[in-house]
């Protein structure tokens, strides 16, 4: 008599396993929605700070806070994941050398945010933030050999376009100083602003390449190449801050509940990269940006009275069709 054994197919659909897929998924779900509302308000919530049209605070002391936060709680996420131990051994130049490359650059870059925010309005920056998108896979195309689909290359061309027509739909280049006071914030950009998003960008994707490059290459646990990373941070920001002792404003003035929220929502969203980084990809990172401008957008309209014109619901469209062609 012969026997015949069933056995279950326990492979890719068990329900333990498909529970794990799902439970990644929300987690990560959360991770790039807390990304986006914190995208998304950055440039808002400065616009809000401002007096008479400038911003009251000093913005390199506001970089050295943030970073000054990070390396504070991945100080305290070490110690109680129990990896203190890491800090007591011997320092390695080629271990640690590495990260004050990214902190140079994202210094440069945290900088170029407050600067931007002088020459165009919320929505223009968060729409043109997005030309990032573009110079960081061309970064990873060339330094990282990764292989884009036709398709993915395809949705990156319309981004780019989405940037022109934004930029030529907005470009102010002082011709009408005052005729549209009256009738409050329009969107708008110079000469100025565009070239330092064009800058601003090209950076982020140097720094997007390069940091995930050093996250992955190095077996530490994140909170410690954090600590790392976040420690050039605060001494490279520090310097900056302290050789500008001259100008009128001191390290903690015009500070008020506003930038104390803006410091604590960049902390995060710098923890929050870190895990993208580590886990997941530079250009997951980057079309959080997309995601957050109907954030930006709403917050705009709702806060500070921005009006948007039909035209601008085009790049919005192109944008929002390039995130969908690059991840099909």
């Amino acid at each position: 008599m012969v026997r015949m054994i069933v056995i279950q197919n326990v492979g890719t659909s068990s329900p333990a396993k498909i529970r794990r897929q799902w439970v990644k998924r929300i987690q990560w779900g959360v991770l790039l929605g807390l990304m986006v509302l914190i995208y998304g308000s950055h440039a808002p919530l400065i616009t809000l700070t401002k007096v008479d049209g400038r911003v009251p605070f000093n913005p390199s002391s506001c970089v050295v806070m943030i970073e000054l936060a990070k390396l504070l709680i991945s100080l305290v996420t070490l110690v109680l994941t129990g990896g203190a131990s890491a800090l007591r051994g011997p320092l390695h130049l080629v271990l640690v050398a590495p990260y004050a490359v990214p902190a140079v650059l994202y210094a440069l870059n945290n900088n170029l945010v407050v600067l931007m925010q002088a020459y165009m309005d919320p929505s223009s920056y968060q729409v043109l933030s997005n030309l990032k998108i573009a110079s960081t896979a061309l970064l990873y195309s060339v330094c990282l050999g990764k292989r884009l689909r036709p398709v993915q290359w395809l949705a990156l061309g319309l981004l780019m376009g989405a940037g022109v027509c934004h930029s030529y739909s907005s470009l102010d280049l002082g011709e009408l100083e005052g005729d549209e006071a009256e009738e409050g914030p329009r969107l708008h950009i110079t000469a100025w602003g565009l070239l330092l998003v064009l800058v601003y960008c090209l950076i982020s994707g140097l720094a997007a390449v390069y940091t995930e490059r050093v996250l992955k290459s190095q077996k530490l646990p994140l909170s410690l190449q954090n600590i790392y990373l976040y420690v050039f941070g605060v001494a490279i920001n520090g310097l900056s801050s302290f050789s500008s002792v001259a100008s009128e404003k001191s390290f903690l003035e015009g500070y008020s509940g506003v930038v104390w929220v803006i410091i604590a929502g960049q902390a995060a969203n710098g923890l929050l990269m870190s895990v993208v980084l580590k886990h997941g990809s530079g250009i997951t990172r980057l079309f959080v940006i997309s995601c957050s401008m109907l954030v930006n957008a709403l917050l705009s309209w709702a806060t500070l009275g921005l009006q948007l014109t039909p035209f601008f619901l085009l790049p919005v469209s192109m944008i929002g069709l390039a995130a969908y062609l690059y991840y099909i």
